[in-house]
């Protein structure tokens, strides 16, 4: 659990915390940072960008019941992120994987536009930043936000890969700012990771956390910033290694992609790597017995970092275009497909879990 932290550690006032404690907004214990003060239950977002992972949000948002403001520079980009997210609510509902207890009308009436940003986090006790992977322009985005939030607001970025400390050093709310990196589309896959700036309140990464249970994301808490995050320095790993396979003439593209979908990939979409080693053994420790020699024999094996270029990336842009041709029309129907199985896979993993 690591350090007590405590309501002075937090900045609170004594009057403060007696008035969260007898509301019942926080625990009496030392450490409980969980939960949120009177008057910041978190009842109204604010989504900044309406591309595909906006608009992604925001549906997750509206699922959960919240109020949601999209903001973006452009009238007739709103206009079409609000025809997107009703086609795909209502697409959602007639299939019967709507998510959230209202229907898609209730659930649309609940997002708004906005040019203005000023105008679009007024009220907001959480803001969703959703613009182009450019570290210049997210840190504009945050300057100009810093400038106008109060001191509850956690300032929240959808970044891949950008670390919170290149992001937000320098920000009068450094400590309210946090990134919650989704999963490409995160309506369908659940995954937040929830990477703290080394200056973020502990009390905003367990807010954070506790908003995206509550939305129904899966977050993860990761204690420290890293190159990459988790998810992709294991989704790297595994795609440096393919591109060395295939390179190498082992195996073709197409059937190395078969190797992860019908093998690898059945069990890790129901447990991770980890606890497939405890249980492809009596254990872990006995699964290190058995196999660290193999291991070590296997990975030492493993080649330099790829250069992801020249004739290899022509081998598998050809093999990838004869199975799927990479113009739109293609592209945007296979998409269809895989969130559809997406959905699918969701509503399997969710009757599992409550059987």
């Amino acid at each position: 659990m690591g350090a007590a932290v405590t309501w002075r550690d937090r900045g609170w006032g004594a009057g403060v915390f007696k008035a969260a404690v007898s509301a019942r907004a926080v625990c009496l214990c030392s450490w409980c940072v969980c939960l949120w003060l009177p008057g910041m239950e978190p009842t109204r977002v604010a989504i900044i960008g309406s591309g595909l992972i906006g608009c992604s949000w925001a549906m997750v948002f509206a699922a959960g019941g919240f109020k949601v403001k999209l903001y973006d520079i452009a009238q007739q980009q709103l206009t079409t992120a609000l025809e997107s997210i009703r086609k795909q609510m209502k697409e959602l509902e007639e299939s019967g994987f709507l998510k959230g207890t209202l229907n898609a009308e209730k659930q649309l009436a609940l997002i708004s536009v906005c040019t203005d940003l000023k105008a679009a986090v007024e009220g907001a006790t959480f803001i969703q930043e959703c613009t182009p992977e450019n570290l210049e322009l997210k840190k504009k985005i945050f300057s100009q936000l810093d400038l106008i939030v109060d001191d509850n607001v956690i300032l929240s970025s959808s970044t891949s890969c950008l670390l919170p400390s290149k992001l937000f050093t320098g920000l009068k709310h450094v400590k309210q700012c946090i990134v919650s990196h989704p999963v490409n589309p995160p309506y369908f896959v659940p995954l937040v990771e929830i990477v703290p700036h080394p200056e973020t309140d502990p009390s905003v990464t367990e807010r954070t956390y506790a908003l995206m249970k509550k939305i129904g994301q899966s977050p993860v808490k990761l204690n420290r910033e890293i190159e990459g995050f988790v998810l992709n320095r294991l989704q790297y790993a595994v795609i440096s290694e393919a591109w060395r396979l295939v390179g190498e003439g082992v195996i073709s593209p197409t059937d190395l992609d078969i190797v992860m979908s019908d093998g690898l990939g059945m069990r890790y979409a129901f447990i991770g790597p980890l606890e497939t080693m405890h249980l492809n053994a009596e254990g872990i420790s006995n699964y290190c017995e058995r196999y660290r020699e193999g291991m070590k024999l296997v990975l030492n094996t493993f080649g330099p970092v790829p250069e992801f270029s020249g004739e290899i990336e022509q081998k598998i842009s050809q093999a990838m275009s004869e199975k799927i041709p990479a113009v739109p029309k293609h592209l945007g129907a296979r998409r269809e497909w895989r969130d559809d199985c997406l959905v699918g896979l969701a509503k399997l993993k969710k009757q599992m879990k409550s059987n």
